[in-house]
């Protein structure tokens, strides 16, 4: 799948996607949500707004109000990409909330996960 298909795509339809995902491996609502706004600044307000409201990944990506600046500290592999390697820094915030998914869903504690 190209970079611009995912950029498109709605930010509610990944959401529930990524949430999902942590759920069946027995993780909250409440984690997901807590990674997000670590990852981007977005209040809880606002990520509610983003998954009623039509809002491309993209866009979700690109207006982030505090991205973490730890953020640069996620490393590794996800859907067979380094993370750190990730050239397009759009791409890059992208694979980084992967990342953090891929991890809360394998059970890693919250701490650790959001590298604290």
């Amino acid at each position: 799948m190209s970079g611009e298909r995912i950029f498109q795509m709605d930010f509610g339809k990944i959401y529930s996607l990524l949430l999902n995902k942590a759920v069946r491996k027995g993780r909250s609502k409440a984690e997901v949500d807590e990674v997000i706004r670590w990852l981007t600044g977005y209040t809880d307000e606002e990520l509610e707004e983003f998954c009623s409201e039509p809002i491309s990944y993209g866009d979700f990506f690109r207006g982030a109000p505090c991205p973490n600046p730890n953020r640069t500290r996620i490393k590794g592999v996800v859907c067979g990409v380094r993370v750190e390697d990730v050239e397009e820094p759009l791409m890059r915030e992208i694979r980084y909330l992967d990342k953090l998914i891929d991890e809360l869903a394998k059970g890693k504690p919250l701490e650790k996960v959001l590298r604290q």
